[in-house]
C-alpha cells in the first residue's frame, strides 16, 4: 500500500534518483471576503465540468507536469500544489451595479498593451454591466495631484480601434509612487477593482497598494496583468507580447543575414531585448534559422583563444563566407567589467544599467579580424525600441483578450494581489508574491538552449 504519490518505487533499486524539485510556493490566492452574489456569468457555467479543455473553478491546476516532479513532492495527489484556475465564478464578490474599476499601465512599451486595456473595459461593461471605468494617465504618476494628470472614462466604444496602435493610450511611466497616496486617490475616485498591467516592478507596487488597502480595511480588489517583453516572469508559459517580440526580432536577423552575405566575409550582429533572459534571442533566432551564434545571459562566454567566440567566428566565416551573431542585450556583462546584480547605478524601476555589450562586441570582431589580416564588413542592428512600439499579432491579440477576461472575472469575485497567466497551457490565478519570487530564464540544461545549439551549431560553451 503507498503512503505518498509515487512511493511503489521508492525501494526499486532500477529506478533512478528522481530529482529534487524547488520549494514548493504558497499559491493560496487572498479574497476580499465571501462571494454571495450570483454572478451575471453563471448560466454560462451550468453545465461545465473540467476537462482537457476547461477546467471548473473548484479544481486545480497542478504545479508540476511530470511523474517524476510530482513523485518527488512526496505528498498524496490530493495534496500535490496547483493553481486555481481562471474563468467567471458562479458567485461574485462585487454588486456590478455598484462597483467601479480603473486601469493602469506601468513601465516600458510592450506589444499587446491596447489589447489588455481594451478588453477588460469589453468584458466589465458587457458581461458585468459595470457602470464605469477610468483610465488612470502615465502609470502610478497619475494617482498623484502633484503631476496634474486627468483620468480618461473609458468605454467600449472609446477603446474600439485602439488595439490597432501600439503603445498605450493610457500613457506609462517608470519608478514608485507612495501607496498611501495612491490609495488616497482610489478612494477619492470610489474605485473598487484597480488593475495595474505592468512588469515586476509595477507588480510590487501593486503589492505594496494592496497591503495599504487591507491596512484601512477597505474593499479594493487588486489585480495584475504581468507585461514583460522579456518574458521573465516566473509560473507563465509566455508573458503577452512576446510572440509579437520575436517575430519582429527575427526581421533583424534575416536583414543581417542579407547585409552578411551580400559582403566578402559579411557579419551581421543584432542585438536584442533580454536583460537577465534569453528568450527572445532563442525564439527569435530559432524562427529564423539564420543565426550562427546566440548569445544569451545565462550562458557565460569567452571571447579570447582557440576555444573562444572571436576564433569561432573567424572559421565560420571562412567556412560559409559569412556569419551572424545574435546577443541579447544582457549577456556578456562580466566582459564589460559588470555585472547585472550590482549595485551600481540604476534607472527609475530599480534595474541596474547595463554596459552596452553591443558596440563592444563589434569592435572586438572587427579588431580580431584585423589582427588575423582577414577584410571583412560588420553590420549591427538593434531593433529594440521599434519592436517595443509596433502593435500585437493576432496571436498576442487572442491572449490580451483571454488574459484581460481572466483578470476581470478574478476581480469581481473579491481575488486580489493576484496576477493572471498561462501555467502548462491552463489559465491560472497566481499570487503577486509567487510571480516577483524570482526570474524566469532560459535553462542552459533544458530543451530550449538545446534546440538553439542545434540550430547555431555552436560549441556548447566559448573560452
Amino acid at each position: 500500500m503507498t503512503t505518498a504519490f509515487g512511493d511503489e518505487h521508492a525501494h526499486d533499486d532500477n529506478v533512478v534518483a528522481l530529482p529534487r524539485v524547488q520549494d514548493t510556493p504558497d499559491l493560496t490566492i487572498p479574497t476580499l471576503g465571501p462571494s454571495r452574489i450570483t454572478s451575471p456569468m453563471a448560466p454560462l457555467l451550468d453545465a461545465r465540468r473540467t476537462t482537457e479543455h476547461y477546467v471548473d473553478e473548484h479544481d486545480r491546476v497542478l504545479l508540476d507536469d511530470t511523474v517524476a516532479g510530482m513523485s518527488s513532492r512526496g505528498v498524496q495527489l490530493a495534496d500535490l500544489p496547483g493553481f486555481e484556475p481562471c474563468g467567471p465564478r458562479r458567485k461574485i464578490f462585487f454588486d456590478p451595479s455598484k462597483t467601479r474599476a480603473a486601469i493602469v499601465t506601468c513601465g516600458g512599451l510592450c506589444p499587446g498593451l491596447n489589447d489588455v486595456i481594451a478588453g477588460l473595459v469589453r468584458t466589465l461593461t458587457y458581461h458585468y454591466r459595470v457602470r464605469r471605468v477610468v483610465g488612470i494617465r502615465n502609470g502610478y504618476q497619475g494617482f498623484v495631484a502633484d503631476y496634474g494628470h486627468d483620468v480618461v472614462e473609458l468605454t467600449p466604444e472609446a477603446v474600439r480601434d485602439i488595439a490597432t496602435d501600439g503603445g498605450t493610450v493610457l500613457g506609462t511611466s517608470r519608478g514608485p509612487q507612495d501607496p498611501d497616496v495612491i490609495v488616497d486617490c482610489l478612494e477619492q475616485l470610489h474605485i473598487n477593482v484597480l488593475f495595474v498591467i505592468g512588469g515586476d516592478g509595477s507588480m510590487r507596487g501593486a503589492m505594496k497598494i494592496a497591503a495599504t488597502v487591507a491596512e484601512r480595511g477597505l474593499m479594493i480588489s487588486v489585480v495584475g496583468i504581468p507585461k514583460t517583453i522579456d518574458n521573465d516572469i516566473p509560473y507563465i508559459d509566455q508573458s503577452f507580447g512576446f510572440q509579437t517580440a520575436f517575430s519582429i526580432a527575427s526581421d533583424a536577423i534575416r536583414a543581417a543575414q542579407v547585409e552578411a552575405q551580400s559582403t566578402a566575409n559579411g557579419i551581421g550582429l543584432v542585438k536584442l531585448m533580454g536583460r537577465h533572459s534569453g528568450f527572445i534571442a532563442c525564439y527569435a533566432a530559432l524562427a529564423r534559422s539564420g543565426a550562427d551564434v546566440v548569445l544569451i545571459p545565462e550562458v557565460p562566454f569567452g571571447l579570447d583563444g582557440e576555444q573562444g567566440l572571436l576564433a569561432h567566428l573567424r572559421r565560420r566565416v571562412e567556412d560559409r563566407g559569412h556569419a551572424v551573431v545574435v546577443v541579447a542585450e544582457g549577456a556578456g556583462q562580466d566582459l564589460l567589467g559588470h555585472t547585472v546584480d550590482d549595485h551600481g547605478a540604476r534607472d527609475a524601476s530599480g534595474n541596474a544599467k547595463l554596459q552596452d555589450i553591443g558596440p563592444y562586441l563589434r569592435r572586438r570582431i572587427g579588431d580580431h579580424f584585423s589582427d588575423a589580416g582577414v577584410e571583412t564588413s560588420i553590420r549591427y542592428i538593434d531593433p529594440s525600441y521599434a519592436i517595443r512600439s509596433v502593435p500585437a499579432n493576432p496571436y498576442d491579440s487572442v491572449y490580451c483578450v483571454r488574459l484581460s477576461q481572466a483578470a476581470v472575472h478574478a476581480a469581481m469575485s473579491g481575488r486580489t494581489e493576484m496576477v493572471v497567466g498561462r501555467w502548462r497551457r491552463r489559465f491560472v490565478h497566481i499570487p503577486m508574491g509567487v510571480a516577483v519570487s524570482r526570474r524566469n530564464q532560459v535553462d542552459p540544461h533544458g530543451d530550449l538552449w538545446m534546440a538553439v545549439l542545434e540550430s547555431t551549431q555552436q560549441p556548447v560553451r566559448f573560452g
